[in-house]
């Protein structure tokens, strides 16, 4: 049964969530985990000519992969975070673009080598209607790879998040999480030709992993 995302609502998260977490003095950075140093890097995209980040926030890892010489583009929720990150990393070549990603995705013209999210819109939005927008803008055997926290044992769909934890104003979004199987499936139903998707352990034990999915349009 689909939740009722409030976009409105869901903008306002995301804007007070890019004051605490934009900082102008970050230098670029590419890493799928919440572990800096930690697994795999921009070799999981191939060797794209043109990348698109969904979800970009702070847009550090567009930056880097602009450095490479990728026409790097994202798009985020936060009309702040796209003010902040867009100024930062134009020099670089960067384009990022405001929207609700679904509408966004619906609308865009272009397409792309590969399209990803860390810990972005592929965690937050439907992947039953996200999937086959992003299967659409990528071109034959482009990628899509996106990286999130795996799902609590037993706690799969859906998942409500406060922002900030349980006191103050009640500002709250849905996260996805499902087990890696049923990911594959979402994204072969999706018209994906190929997926997979694992589960990385965490640099030390007992600490949380990260959940790694990759698919081939």
């Amino acid at each position: 049964m689909p939740v009722p995302h409030d976009i409105a609502a869901e903008t306002e998260l995301w804007d007070a969530f890019a004051e605490s977490a934009f900082k102008p003095e970050a230098e670029p950075s590419f890493c799928w985990t919440q572990y800096a140093g930690h697994g795999p890097g921009t070799e999981l995209l191939g060797a794209p000519e043109s990348a698109l980040e969904i979800g970009c926030g702070t847009g550090r890892a567009l930056a880097h992969l602009a450095q490479q010489g990728v026409k790097a583009n994202g798009v985020d929720l936060s009309p702040r975070m796209v003010q902040l990150a867009g100024d930062r990393w134009a020099p670089l070549g960067v384009r990022i673009e405001q929207g609700e990603i679904l509408d966004w995705l619906a609308a865009d013209g272009d397409r792309y080598d590969a399209v990803y999210s860390i810990f972005g819109a592929a965690w937050f939005t439907d992947p039953s209607r996200l999937f086959p927008l992003v299967r659409e803008r990528l071109v034959p055997g482009g990628a899509f790879v996106f990286s999130q926290p795996p799902a609590i044992p037993g706690a799969y769909g859906p998942q409500g998040m406060y922002k900030g934890g349980f006191a103050g104003k009640a500002m709250f979004t849905y996260r996805y999480s499902y087990k890696p199987t049923v990911w594959v499936r979402h994204l072969l139903r999706a018209g994906f030709t190929s997926a997979e998707a694992r589960i990385l352990d965490a640099p030390k034990e007992g600490h949380i992993g990260t959940l790694i999915v990759e698919a081939r349009a």
